[in-house]
């Protein structure tokens, strides 16, 4: 995709064009907005925007969370991997927990920006 000019007014199309494919990357907004030659307050923009009411709404319909119903009644005591984000976030796994399982929950995790 063409990088916008600096300046230059963005369509609603190609805007949710960028932000998705920030979002499918691997890269944070930083990386991202350099190897794509954008202004990196431009994408923030694009992506966070000024307040929550304006920011862009994609894919609406598709649930960014999972509901997970556990069996048993007892919470999981014993877990083999954990993951911990600089924000204090912490992820733990049980053994069971397959690593294409794993790799997918840790890509749906927060960036940082």
């Amino acid at each position: 995709m063409k990088r916008p000019p600096p300046g230059a007014r963005v369509s609603r199309e190609e805007l949710a064009s960028w932000v998705s494919r920030y979002r499918a990357s691997p890269l944070g907004l930083r990386r991202f907005a350099e190897k794509n030659g954008i202004s990196i307050n431009r994408l923030r923009h694009w992506v966070y925007g000024k307040r929550k009411s304006k920011s862009v709404k994609l894919d609406a319909a598709a649930p960014v969370f999972e509901e997970i119903k556990l069996t048993g009644g007892l919470p999981l005591q014993s877990w083999a991997a954990e993951v911990s984000l600089p924000s204090g976030l912490a992820v733990r796994f049980s053994a069971a927990a397959t690593p294409a399982w794993i790799g997918s929950v840790v890509k749906g995790l927060p960036r940082r920006c």
